[in-house]
C-alpha cells in the first residue's frame, strides 16, 4: 500500500534539509515540497532568501515530477539532447529547472509520492540538503 505524502513529512523533509544548510554554510534558501499530483504541501522561504528562489524551486521539484527522475539527470539528458528539451521547456510551459536540487520523495514501496526542490546555493549543495531532508523524513534514497 503506498503511504501518502503528508504536512508532517513534508516538514521534516524541509527542516532536514534547512538544517543541513545551517551546518554547510549555505545562503538563504527556498524549499517546496510538492504531492505526487505537483501541488504545493510545504514551502518555506528563508529570511533573505531571492524572490524568485521559491519558484526555481518549485521548478527543480515539479520537473522531477513531470519526468519521472532528478533533476539533476533532467540537466544531464538536456545537454545530449537539446531539441527534445526545447520541446519538453515549451509544452510545460518553462515550468522546469533542469538543474540539480529537485529529487523524487518515494516512500517504503518505491512509489513516488512527491517531490522536494531547494534553490539558493549551488546546484550541488542544493541537492546536498535535499537529500539530507529525505534522510531526516526517513524517505527513501533517490536512486
Amino acid at each position: 500500500m503506498a503511504t501518502g505524502l503528508t504536512l508532517e513529512i513534508s516538514l521534516c523533509v524541509i527542516e532536514g534539509a534547512l538544517a543541513k544548510a545551517a551546518g554547510i554554510g549555505c545562503p538563504p534558501l527556498a524549499v517546496v515540497v510538492l504531492d505526487a499530483g505537483g501541488n504545493d504541501v510545504a514551502v518555506q522561504r528563508q529570511d533573505r532568501a531571492g524572490i524568485l528562489r521559491v519558484d526555481i524551486a518549485r521548478a527543480k521539484a515539479w520537473g522531477a515530477l513531470g519526468m519521472g527522475y532528478s533533476s539533476r539527470e533532467i540537466g544531464e539528458r538536456a545537454q545530449k539532447m537539446p531539441v527534445f528539451f526545447s520541446a519538453l521547456a515549451a509544452v510545460s510551459h518553462g515550468r522546469m529547472a533542469p538543474i540539480a536540487g529537485g529529487l523524487l520523495l518515494f516512500d517504503a514501496q518505491r512509489n513516488v509520492i512527491g517531490a522536494v526542490g531547494i534553490s539558493g546555493d549551488t546546484p550541488d549543495r542544493d541537492e546536498e540538503c535535499a537529500h539530507a531532508g529525505l534522510q531526516v523524513a526517513g524517505l527513501v534514497p533517490q536512486p
